[in-house]
């Protein structure tokens, strides 16, 4: 049986997008699953079954070499620092000691950020974001453990621990170390659309878009009995999203006080009712601008917006972009 190959070099198409280049930094004390989730985004080889695009991608270091690992082993890396001077996209791998950064590092990403590039850092690398004074005035995050460190170690900057990830004048901040997907995917989903960052999610086998925030994870444990009992209310809500949905509506439907069934919302989501409906109207909303040819009138009437004006409002506030503008860039369809 022959089999096809994954990864197959001259299969691969030229790369194309705003994206070409990514370079990752990796410091003593490097965290692997934190390395590894930078890699399983932008060092995915192409297979044709994704179409997923390719990045010249690079692993340095302030001095290459042996790098120490936090694991039981280490990291033989072959590039230096110079590869941040051509990069699109800097990542910066979460190490043990958060607090010991080297300041030869912190100025060279400076730099790059200075020329226009993006940074990207999630979990304790958002302290070396700090050190290079790109967290000053703007917003962030990092792990809910030291959400308050990083603000008292960098008093200008905006902390919020209470996100997955942030994004602020091309630099993106993500919570815990699993959280660096979820902003990864998040900055695919910016450059190239919703579906490549679909398609990566599925080959991952993690959910395109975590609704929620940190809140989910440091509040007190939800009883076992209670876990999860939401899910077929959520999955008739999506289903119907054209609907009106209100708190009353949604209470009543789960047979729950309105105050009762807020919280036990907020406790399985981490958000609340409203904020956790919208964030569906946009997701969908977002796949009927890429994959048909409806006007903006009919998809806020088909994820229940009701007008276009407030499709307007939210899509814009979520996506960054209008959605007239979002089709443009990440249309699926083909233009005559």
């Amino acid at each position: 049986m022959e089999i096809e190959p994954y990864g197959d070099p001259s299969r691969v198409p030229a790369p194309s997008g705003p994206l070409r280049k990514v370079a990752v930094v990796v410091q003593d004390g490097a965290e692997p699953f934190g390395l590894g989730s930078i890699c399983e985004v932008w060092a995915e080889p192409y297979h044709p079954d994704d179409d997923n695009p390719v990045f010249d991608f690079v692993v340095c270091a302030e001095t290459p070499g042996v790098v120490k690992g936090r694991a039981g082993f280490d990291l033989v890396v072959h590039h230096g620092l110079e590869e941040l001077e051509d990069a699109d996209l800097v990542c910066i791998a979460p190490k043990h000691d958060y607090l010991d950064h080297s300041p030869v590092v912190a100025e060279a990403i400076a730099r790059a950020h200075a020329r226009g590039a993006w940074i990207f850092a999630h979990c304790s690398s958002s302290f070396l974001l700090g050190m290079a004074g790109l967290l000053d005035g703007r917003r962030c995050t990092t792990h809910w453990r030291y959400g308050e460190k990083l603000q008292q170690a960098f008093p200008a900057a905006k902390v919020d621990p209470d996100v997955l990830y942030v994004e602020d004048d091309r630099i993106v901040t993500g919570a815990g170390s699993a959280a660096g997907i979820d902003a990864a995917l998040h900055l695919l989903r910016r450059h190239y659309g919703a579906h490549v960052a679909a398609t990566a999610a599925r080959r991952i086998v993690v959910p395109p878009h975590r609704d929620g925030g940190q809140a989910q994870f440091v509040r007190a444990p939800v009883r076992p009995e209670q876990a999860e009992t939401l899910s077929p209310l959520l999955a008739w809500v999506v289903a119907h999203l054209d609907e009106s949905w209100t708190v009353d509506r949604l209470a009543r439907r789960s047979h729950m006080s309105a105050r009762t069934f807020a919280r036990r919302f907020r406790d399985e989501t981490g958000t609340t009712p409203l904020q956790w409906v919208t964030t569906q109207r946009v997701a969908l909303a977002e796949e009927l601008l890429e994959n048909t040819a409806l006007s903006v009138e009919q998809i806020a009437s088909r994820v229940g917006f009701g007008n276009a004006a407030t499709l307007r409002h939210h899509f814009t506030q979520a996506r960054g972009v209008a959605p007239l503008a979002y089709r443009k860039q990440f249309s699926c369809l083909e233009t005559a």
